[in-house]
């Protein structure tokens, strides 16, 4: 399903887009993958952009399903005391990935809480050990998180990004403490803190 011409391949430039700030080489193979380009790139951005400002087009999570079409997954997610609901869409660019919108509580109107990419429900984590495990798109944030508590979250410069800082081995084994960055849930560097 496609709003106006805008589907999956469109929404998915959208993402690399975010994500090219960081890591513009796989994002340069990414588009050829998807059979486009960097203007198409940019043109999808610009096109993204203007509707999800446009007053007619859906708000929250169905802004997805009006691009990507019905969720293949909707999950019940509990946060805390919250029951929520995530919305999940497979893309080709990641295939052990879902494109995940997450809802809060249908009391409180169901509000978008987050979006991003998150590790599919058959495909197996990473195996995370080191600093040398971690390369860009390599884990998303909860894999990272669940490979070296406590992870603490922390807001990223932009609403499509997320930091985690947290204390993982280097290839000698030394304790490092450091701060991923990720774009769209997916990592895109890991920076040391300090020497």
């Amino acid at each position: 399903m496609a709003i106006h011409g805008f589907g999956a391949t469109e929404f998915q430039l959208v993402l690399l887009r975010r994500m090219a700030d960081f890591n513009p080489e796989p994002v340069e193979q990414a588009v050829r993958r998807l059979g486009a380009t960097r203007a198409a790139m940019r043109e999808a951005n610009k096109r993204w952009q203007a509707m999800v400002r446009s007053p007619r087009f859906p708000r929250g999570a169905d802004r997805c399903a009006a691009v990507l079409g019905p969720p293949q997954a909707v999950v019940p997610r509990r946060i805390g005391d919250l029951a929520c609901t995530a919305r999940q869409w497979a893309l080709p660019l990641w295939p052990e990935l879902r494109f995940e919108s997450l809802l809060g509580p249908a009391q409180a109107g169901r509000p978008l809480l987050n979006e991003w990419l998150v590790r599919g429900p058959d495909a197996p984590a990473p195996g995370l050990r080191t600093l040398a495990d971690l390369a860009p798109w390599s884990c998303v944030v909860a894999d990272l998180g669940a490979a070296f508590p406590p992870a603490r979250p922390r807001e990223g410069s932009a609403p499509t990004r997320f930091q985690l800082d947290f204390t993982a081995p280097d290839a000698d084994g030394r304790a490092r403490r450091c701060t991923a960055d990720f774009t769209w849930g997916l990592l895109q560097e890991v920076r040391p803190d300090g020497p």
